[in-house]
């Protein structure tokens, strides 16, 4: 198989806590895999442990000179940003070179960098961080996770028309139900801006159930939910603080006395399924919506099986071509925008 019938994506290697072992690590992962990477970042580091971690994977090396470090303010990355290998990375998507990015780098400076090079698709005024969170019955497309602290109705739109074509790459169906997270379900609840955006919404996808509450988030019951930056920001942090917290007290209440131990050994399975569904590795990955490519964020203290779910995720999402679905219901949505604006 040639390079040319591979998916190519591009790999800053240099970016997040434990770069770049981590990040070779979970390359490492997809030996004999369709997919080819191009990894960025300082050679003379890189190629001595690719040789001993990468045997049988498709890969190359490419050389930055630099790197965007945690603590670099967003107008210094802008200078020197296009020769780091984050910056490296996102214009090899810009040129055709790669299908798509992922950095575990600084979130704040790769959105930046990613829309200066690639810029944002016609229509759409701010990217969203979009990403799936577990659920009881299922999975769900979650958006705007932080990059967006305000919104208006129509950047709540877009968020939703965003997440409709991610959460039909990823789920591999059709007809994806989509919901606006509220202080409650009734359709009376909610401020001024919700209520705007959920009457777009009713005329734009025959699939909008309304509102959702938060506790509605990890039963799975709808395969998109929208909300703005902050917000959902909040919610994915206690979500995880939440997960963390459970874990450590499980482990503790189980660990207190030979009987609580006895009863641990019985319960290994369940326990060990349970840990699985929690471990927010397997859920790493999450998309800057909105960009002419597809950029993906990897979590900045991730390990190799974290990465390695990242580029898995980055995969699934390359299965399908989300940007046309995306720009045909943006042309629909200018339409009910401007009819609701006249109101």
């Amino acid at each position: 198989m040639t390079t040319a019938d591979r998916q190519v994506i591009a790999i800053d290697s240099m970016g997040g806590d434990n770069a770049p072992e981590a990040i070779l690590k979970g390359l490492s992962q997809f030996k004999g895999a369709d997919s080819h990477f191009l990894i960025f970042g300082d050679s003379k580091v890189l190629e001595d442990r690719a040789k001993s971690l990468l045997e049988g994977v498709s890969y190359e090396i490419r050389h930055a000179d630099s790197i965007i470090t945690a603590d670099m303010d967003v107008m210094s990355s802008l200078r020197t940003g296009k020769t780091t290998s984050m910056g490296l990375a996102i214009q090899a998507v810009k040129s055709g070179e790669a299908s798509a990015v992922i950095s575990a780098g600084n979130t704040g400076l790769y959105m930046a960098l990613s829309k200066i090079i690639l810029n944002t698709i016609e229509g759409i005024e701010r990217p969203a961080i979009g990403t799936v969170i577990p659920g009881k019955k299922a999975n769900t497309v979650c958006l705007d996770l932080g990059a967006n602290a305000e919104c208006s109705a129509k950047n709540l739109v877009d968020f939703a028309i965003m997440g409709e074509a991610l959460a039909r790459s990823i789920f591999g169906k059709e007809k994806i139900s989509i919901a606006l997270l509220n202080i409650g379900s009734e359709e009376c609840k909610g401020n001024k801006l919700v209520k705007q955006t959920s009457e777009i919404l009713k005329k734009l996808f025959d699939n909008y159930v309304g509102f959702v509450e938060g506790d509605d988030i990890n039963k799975g019951v709808v395969d998109v939910i929208v909300t703005d930056g902050f917000t959902g920001n909040v919610f994915l942090k206690t979500i995880e603080g939440s997960a963390k917290f459970i874990v450590s007290e499980l482990k503790d209440a189980l660990a207190g006395s030979f009987l609580s131990k006895i009863g641990a050994l019985l319960a290994l399975p369940s326990l060990s399924k349970l840990k699985k569904k929690l471990d927010p590795r397997l859920y790493n990955g999450a998309v800057l919506l909105g960009l002419n490519g597809v950029v993906v964020k990897s979590h900045g203290g991730t390990d190799d099986v974290g990465f390695a779910n990242a580029v898995k995720f980055t995969m699934s999402v390359l299965r399908k071509n989300i940007f046309d679905r995306i720009r045909v219901q943006l042309d629909k949505s200018k339409l009910h925008y401007e009819a609701e604006e006249k109101k």
